[in-house]
């Protein structure tokens, strides 16, 4: 029986073959081809990584990071890192070690995933799929070669192996602190003597990274990077910023920001191994492009950026009301509207509180997103027909002011501040009406029509 992660990359290699194939003799080519390294994939399952050989007959080995560049789908805009185990014997095995594995067709994958409870698996593929995989997508394949002795090249081969048993090689995911590239950079790490020291003045990134690179600086947040990543996609990063809360924007230590791939690569680049004697050596060897740069199609996103639909959500804010002052009539029906909009909205941020990503849990944008509105639109529907004060209009306004406070330490989601502006406009102008029109009629939907 095929793994199902093996299924997974052989489907999403085929879906692209398929695409670039015309004529059913080409076709036929690739099925051959693809159920040929099917087998083989089946086969090197089976016989995991080879590391029975004596630390002396290691020499041909190479053990190697992989950076992968990002690609349009979303799970992919952060980039990918693998290790390559490559005997360069003849008749040796040459291996990708990708600890990204996952399936969409896993029950509630989404709502697992926001809450911190994916599962991510270790997979073992030939070297030669990895890189045909990444080059369908127009991703560009880094290599880059650790220098090893053989007795830390074989304390290495000894740890993959176990962490492939069926029982090590799930794992708990979590973006920002335990992901495919975190995984990767530990398992070489950990079985490393000597002190690593990172040298000061990192040169640039290869130029195969499709993403221009930012300045590599330590005084950088999560929501920042995450920002970098996402810098095509504004409603990607938006749904991104109304997730992430305060802790987002802590300042990250080096170590902490190699959960990005282009980071690692960065670091890796300019790390010395010091030893005892007062040696320095190189972790590694100088970055080789394995897959260039291919084309890439960018999807586009909806045609306004956040800050532009909720700015006419603003300017629509403030028509109605202006018809309200016009009219002398209260559009309760508006109101009700925005409390159920935000409630529904709240409901999801409340439920991160329980998200086992430490990142999420504190979220300032609570004091305008929550689901208390749900509690008390019908008495705001009910009090304003009979005409009557209700005091929840200051409480509203109480947690809007705490909300614009609160942006001292928590940078929003793009557009909240209109967001919030427009609130704003509704809840004052709710309390002046308390006093001036009061006595006057209500003005439905239905004769609001009518005028």
């Amino acid at each position: 029986m095929i793994p199902s992660f093996v299924q997974t990359e052989c489907h999403r290699a085929s879906s692209k073959w398929k695409r670039c194939s015309q004529r059913n003799s080409s076709r036929r080519l690739f099925w051959l081809i693809l159920l040929f390294v099917i087998l083989n994939v089946h086969a090197q399952e089976n016989e995991g990584i080879s590391c029975s050989q004596p630390a002396d007959g290691l020499d041909s080995v190479e053990i190697s990071l992989l950076t992968c560049s990002p690609h349009e789908e979303i799970y992919s805009l952060y980039g990918h890192t693998a290790l390559r185990v490559n005997d360069m014997r003849a008749g040796g095995q040459d291996i990708a070690v990708n600890y990204g594995l996952f399936s969409f067709d896993k029950p509630f994958f989404v709502l697992r995933f926001v809450f911190g409870l994916t599962d991510y698996e270790m997979g073992i593929e030939p070297f030669d799929l990895f890189c045909r995989i990444y080059q369908s997508y127009g991703s560009s394949v880094t290599q880059q070669t650790f220098n090893l002795t053989n007795k830390e090249k074989i304390a290495i081969l000894q740890a993959l192996n176990e962490n492939y048993l069926p029982e090590n090689r799930v794992y708990r995911y979590n973006y920002f602190y335990d992901n495919c590239t975190t995984r990767a950079r530990d398992m070489v790490l950990k079985h490393l003597s000597g002190n690593l020291h990172v040298m000061d003045g990192a040169s640039s990134p290869p130029k195969t990274l499709i993403n221009q690179n930012p300045t590599r600086d330590t005084l950088l947040t999560y929501r920042q990077m995450v920002h970098f990543c996402c810098k095509n996609h504004p409603w990607v990063m938006y749904g991104n910023d109304m997730l992430l809360g305060v802790q987002a924007d802590r300042l990250t230590t080096r170590r902490q920001q190699q959960f990005l791939p282009q980071f690692l690569l960065m670091d890796l680049e300019n790390t010395v191994r010091i030893f005892n004697d007062g040696k320095q050596v190189a972790l590694t060897q100088p970055p080789v492009t394995i897959v260039p740069v291919g084309t890439q199609v960018i999807e586009e996103d909806f045609p306004l950026r956040p800050r532009e639909v909720f700015l006419i959500f603003l300017v629509f804010t403030i028509f109605i009301t202006i018809i309200e002052a016009y009219s002398r009539r209260r559009l309760w029906w508006y109101d009700a509207i925005l409390m159920i909009a935000c409630g529904l909205a709240g409901i999801i941020l409340t439920a991160m509180i329980f998200s086992q990503h430490p990142t999420v849990r504190i979220n300032l944008q609570l004091l305008l997103l929550n689901p208390l509105p749900l509690f008390f639109v019908w008495r705001m529907i009910k009090r304003t027909r009979h005409r009557q004060r209700d005091k929840q209009y200051a409480f509203w306004l109480l947690l809007i002011c705490l909300f614009f406070i609160g942006g001292l330490w928590q940078q929003y989601a793009e557009g909240m501040y209109l967001v919030a502006s427009s609130l704003l406009v509704r809840n004052v102008w709710c309390l002046l009406c308390q006093r001036k029109y009061s006595s006057r009629p209500l003005l439905s939907p239905t004769s609001f029509i009518k005028v």
